[in-house]
């Protein structure tokens, strides 16, 4: 008896001591003698870096902002049931009863040394996802590292319901592709929000928890499979699905649906590296309240933007629909030009394109950064290299010089376009370019090319305003001159017509209508260049406007975005509403940190704003805009209509006001376009002036810019969502200025080859 009271007493004390020293080293760990340990502070709230979002009108996420955590976070409720149910099989069935340690699990581990499962639990892995940190080699930092783990999981515990739990190890986890969190893997892998998944996607999700490079969709298909049918059998044992179902989703493939999410890459490309620069200069003047910056890539800000999704779609659809067909058209007419893509250069001029463009090329930098001499590199760009280059058909992985690729870039049309609602200012649309991956250059609003006929709206809505004319009021079409130096040109200033036909007498409407220089001449004169350029910075232009007689002619050089902004006045009254693309911020928290103020103006009364509008559809009914409307029988199209311009006819009649613009050679073709509550502007022309198309058949305004906008309009219109107007514009009720030229007496003409008086339906 004497000898089991010894053993008893012994084995007490080797248990006492066990104890003792288990919650010794608990104790060592809590209070940091092991290392740092997260405090309270830190236990309420983990630091993680989450991605700034993009959000669309119509509540889309257009993109995100991130240096290496593309990181949303989401709330329970956003979970996928069958994700949570997943999860608890595979990771922890014991998860709702044990206070953050399984002892079951553990001691299972410990006695069968892991052979037969784990003993982590969620909240010991989200605790290491936190705050511990890669498990070390070394046994001893491991083991310390372990018991970290444990403490810090049932601190999390009191701190945290289980369902909170839940939701920050899934918001936490990198799942790899730049798949930080549930909501970007269900993004990235099937293109999707959390809450939409299917039950095998939950499944291999989930599955990817244990070791997301090692279970890889893409480079381990079978593997990733096999575990996510591990998934389904856990499932299964814990009564989640049943039998039946386990075996019908076992044999189901990994169906994914990729969906990378990258700077370069997703819907309104251009529209985000803007947005980039905006919020750039926004947080280096809006501080936080502790006085420290906001951080656009990791403090998770949600931008809300006025870019409409559905509407971006159809833009970038549009744009790259004609710009492919036109691309190649531009390619055959190159095909025997020696001085391909340029034309009008000599030798000299043309090299000094190459030399300017090859110096501001990235592989150019990235070698001058290597220390390169500049006769080193200008060597480097002749040596041929294994290169991938863009064409409308697919990338093309080819052998070539750099300095070839130049060239080969340079052939590229490129076009810009916007979109903005001129009730509010909202910019619904931006497309900067073809492919934002090889031509970052924004032609919105970083571009300002020379905008020609489109420009001529300020002058005539000056004429209008000025002197109340009306459409009706006929004008000489003949050469005008305006003497030197009376408005400070120095010579005399004699503009003429494109088509160098003169005769007769024109209406403002059907002058505008067909762009006659002459006409212009002579409004110009009568109003000065200076208002006209006053009206033009009213509405919003920022670019230099001279005040010279040729600006009637439009020689000025402005971007897309203010000629957009610009143009909304007509459509809005007379009222100038500054475009807006952002109208509110939030922080990771939701608290609201910035809300946009309009800015507004009166700049032309509505009478006037009317009139123009008045003269503007004019030229969709009879003018350079009339293929808009107007079917031409297939028999008739010639070459140009055939084989360029992308969705013709499109049969519009419903109020449209829209101007063209060609530029000197062709080189830049514009068209901007109006109903109600929309403004769509268009540019479309080469990286330089001196790519352009040879004849103005094809590098006209309403052969490379107004099919965009045709093919963009045709799909808003099919919409079932997008409510873009097709009515007329509100008239005003008290009007002086006569707009109904059928009222009048006919016009006295000498020109027998056109009847204005029909074609306006004068004394009709």
């Amino acid at each position: 008896m004497k000898k089991y009271r010894i053993q008893v007493v012994v084995f007490w004390l080797f248990f006492s001591l066990f104890i003792f020293c288990f919650y010794g080293v608990f104790y060592l760990a809590s209070s940091g003698k092991l290392g740092e340990m997260p405090d309270f502070r830190q236990l309420e709230n983990p630091k993680t870096n989450f991605a700034s979002e993009i959000i669309s009108s119509d509540n889309k996420v257009l993109g995100k902002y991130y240096f290496n955590d593309n990181r949303t976070p989401i709330d329970y409720d956003e979970l996928n049931p069958k994700t949570i149910e997943a999860l608890i099989a595979i990771e922890d069935e014991r998860f709702y009863s044990h206070p953050g340690i399984d002892l079951k699990a553990t001691i299972r581990a410990i006695v069968f040394l892991n052979t037969r499962g784990g003993a982590s639990t969620i909240s010991q892995q989200l605790a290491r996802q936190l705050f511990v940190g890669v498990r070390s080699r070394n046994i001893f930092q491991a083991v310390v590292q372990k018991i970290k783990e444990w403490v810090i999981a049932v601190e999390l515990e009191k701190q945290y319901t289980k369902e909170e739990i839940i939701t920050m190890y899934l918001n936490i986890y990198d799942f790899g592709y730049y798949g930080d969190g549930i909501k970007s893997a269900s993004n990235i892998y099937f293109s999707k929000e959390p809450k939409d998944l299917k039950v095998e996607e939950s499944a291999m999700l989930v599955g990817m928890l244990q070791n997301s490079s090692y279970y890889d969709p893409f480079r381990r298909p079978e593997i990733t499979r096999n575990r996510r049918n591990l998934v389904f059998n856990q499932m299964e044992k814990n009564k989640f699905i049943s039998t039946k179902v386990k075996d019908s989703l076992k044999q189901l493939p990994l169906e994914l649906e990729y969906n990378p999410q990258s700077h370069r890459r997703g819907l309104a490309t251009y529209f985000r590296s803007y947005l980039r620069g905006f919020m750039k200069d926004w947080t280096s003047e809006n501080l936080k309240k502790d006085g420290s910056k906001y951080n656009l890539y990791v403090d998770g800000l949600k931008i809300y933007t006025t870019v409409n999704a559905e509407m971006q779609q159809y833009a970038e659809e549009s744009v790259k629909e004609h710009m492919k067909n036109l691309q190649k058209e531009f390619f055959r007419q190159n095909d025997t030009l020696s001085t391909a893509p340029f034309r009008d250069l000599d030798e000299d001029q043309e090299e000094s394109i190459m030399k300017r463009t090859m110096r501001r090329s990235e592989r150019w930098r990235k070698m001058r950064l290597l220390g390169r001499t500049n006769e080193e590199i200008e060597n480097a760009f002749e040596i041929p290299t294994n290169m991938t280059i863009f064409s409308w058909d697919g990338d093309i992985d080819t052998i070539m010089k750099p300095i070839d690729s130049i060239r080969y870039y340079k052939h590229f049309l490129q076009a810009g376009m916007m979109s903005m609602n001129p009730q509010n200012g909202h910019v619904m649309t931006w497309v900067g370019g073809i492919d934002y991956k090889n031509f970052q250059y924004d032609h919105v609003m970083q571009s300002k090319r020379q905008i020609g006929s489109t420009f001529k709206p300020f002058l005539y809505a000056t004429a209008i305003d000025q002197l109340k004319l009306s459409p009706c009021d006929a004008f000489p079409d003949m050469i005008h001159c305006i003497e030197p130096y009376k408005y400070g040109n120095p010579e005399p200033w004699c503009p003429t017509n494109s088509s160098d036909k003169y005769g007769g007498m024109r209406t403002l409407s059907n002058a505008l209508a067909n762009s006659k220089n002459t006409i212009s001449a002579q409004l110009i004169d009568k109003v000065g260049p200076k208002p006209v350029a006053d009206l033009a910075r009213s509405l919003g232009v920022s670019s230099n406007v001279p005040n010279v007689p040729a600006i009637a002619l439009g020689t000025p050089d402005l971007s897309v975005y203010e000629m957009v902004g610009a143009y909304g006045a007509f459509a809005n009254k007379g009222i100038y509403v500054k475009p807006v693309m952002v109208t509110r911020i939030e922080d990771k928290n939701g608290t609201l940190i910035y809300q946009y103020k309009p800015e507004t103006r009166d700049v032309l009364s509505e009478e006037s704003s009317y009139v123009t509008l008045n003269l503007l559809e004019g030229v969709t009914k009879f003018g350079s805009g009339a293929r808009l409307r107007h079917d031409i029988p297939e028999d008739e199209r010639n070459y140009v209509y055939k084989n360029v311009v992308t969705g013709y006819p499109y049969k519009f009649n419903n109020a449209i006001a829209g101007k063209t613009g060609t530029t000197q050679n062709q080189s830049d073709g514009w068209f901007i376009g109006m109903v109600p509550n929309l403004v769509t502007g268009v540019w479309v022309g080469g990286e330089d002036r001196s790519i352009h198309f040879e004849e103005i058949a094809y590098g006209q305004g309403a052969t490379m810019s107004l099919p965009i906008w045709g093919l963009f309009m045709k799909k808003c219109y099919e919409s079932e969502t997008l409510n873009v107007s097709t009515d007329d514009f509100d008239k005003p009720e008290n009007m002086d200025i006569v707009i109904d030229c059928s009222k009048l007496k006919p016009i006295e003409i000498e020109d027998e080859s056109e009847d204005i008086n029909d074609l306006l339906g004068i004394g009709n």
